[in-house]
């Protein structure tokens, strides 16, 4: 069984096959990328995927050195994310569908982040750490959903640093969160900001508000660099992330974290996770996973799309919309079990 996915959500277009035993077969990505200082507004985005969704698909047939005939289904993200870039994709994934007589699937963008990464590093039962440009979550799995413990009560982590990223001007290549992050690296001084745990839930807005108040002031005065700034603004919001997940660790009993998202490829988020988890009795086990599939990409898709189906799942072309709002805890798993 072979199921070809669709992911174009947000600024990466991408399409990948997978097997029945989980092997990958082609996992192609392009990311549309905007000047420094600038993010990716959806109509522009859309555009950037209907202009490489042929090739790109054809990319991933020929790696994976299958034929359309070969393939048992087709996967798509239904939501959530960016409406222009999810419709652009789902118009095309329709449009195969009928041309080489293929069922579609809908996928959950959230969901396929979390068994993305339950495939690769197989991790059984983990609370779960998504997070993205879109997304922060704090999830665990009960009675055929995945729950929400915790979120963000307004904008996503990986927002917050690719808006903090455009005041520093920094480029958006290979992404604003990673070019932090090497910044980061080099800071020397932390600069007090502040810090914003509600219950289980995160806020970051006032935070990105503070940070780009002091950065204005501290910069034009040479009391701090851009180093220092990134660095205080990752300490403190990574340290805000940490906090909920072992609080989620504590309630459900779990010593598993998994963490799924493009800013989980961040090794220092890792590595303050990590820590966490060993300082735990008895210690905990921390799985991520590298750029390939913490980033948004097609496997991801095409992998759920291939365990819903399994599971009994069908859909047809009247039901293969799109939601921007699809929620984690919106869909029945019906392909686990535990």
């Amino acid at each position: 069984m072979l199921v070809m996915g669709f992911e174009g959500s947000a600024n990466k277009l991408a399409v990948g096959i997978v097997r029945e035993d989980g092997t990958i077969l082609s996992n192609c990505r392009r990311t549309y990328i905007t000047p420094p200082g600038t993010g990716f507004q959806p109509s522009h985005t859309a555009t950037h995927h209907r202009e490489h969704i042929i090739e790109v698909t054809k990319q991933a047939l020929e790696e994976a050195k299958v034929k359309p005939q070969d393939l048992t289904a087709l996967a798509y993200t239904r939501g959530p994310g960016m409406g222009g870039p999810l419709r652009s994709v789902a118009v095309v994934v329709r449009m195969l569908s009928q041309l080489w007589n293929k069922p579609i699937i809908p996928v959950n963008h959230c969901i396929a982040h979390i068994e993305m990464g339950r495939l690769v590093t197989r991790a059984k039962n983990p609370v779960v750490l998504y997070v993205s440009g879109g997304n922060t979550q704090v999830i665990a799995y009960s009675q055929n959903r995945y729950r929400i413990f915790g979120e963000t009560i307004d904008i996503a982590v990986g927002n917050c640093l690719d808006r903090f990223a455009r005041i520093l001007h920094l480029s958006n290549d290979p992404s604003p969160g990673y070019n932090i992050e090497m910044l980061a690296k080099k800071g020397e001084k932390f600069i007090e900001i502040p810090y914003c745990v509600k219950g289980m839930d995160v806020s970051f807005s006032g935070i990105l508000t503070a940070i780009e108040d002091k950065a204005t002031k501290l910069l034009q005065s040479g009391s701090a660099t851009p180093e220092d700034l990134c660095y205080s603004l990752q300490e403190t919001i990574f340290a805000m992330l940490i906090e909920t997940t072992e609080r989620a660790l504590a309630h459900v009993g779990a010593s598993e974290v998994l963490i799924v998202g493009g800013v989980g490829c961040n090794l220092r988020l890792q590595e303050m996770m990590a820590q966490m988890l060993t300082q735990r009795n008895p210690p905990g086990i921390l799985y991520s996973t590298d750029d390939r599939y913490c980033i948004d990409n097609g496997t991801m898709i095409a992998w759920t799309g291939l365990v819903m189906y399994l599971s009994g799942f069908r859909s047809n072309i009247e039901s293969s919309d799109t939601s921007q709002r699809f929620r984690t805890d919106q869909v029945f798993v019906s392909w686990r079990d535990d």
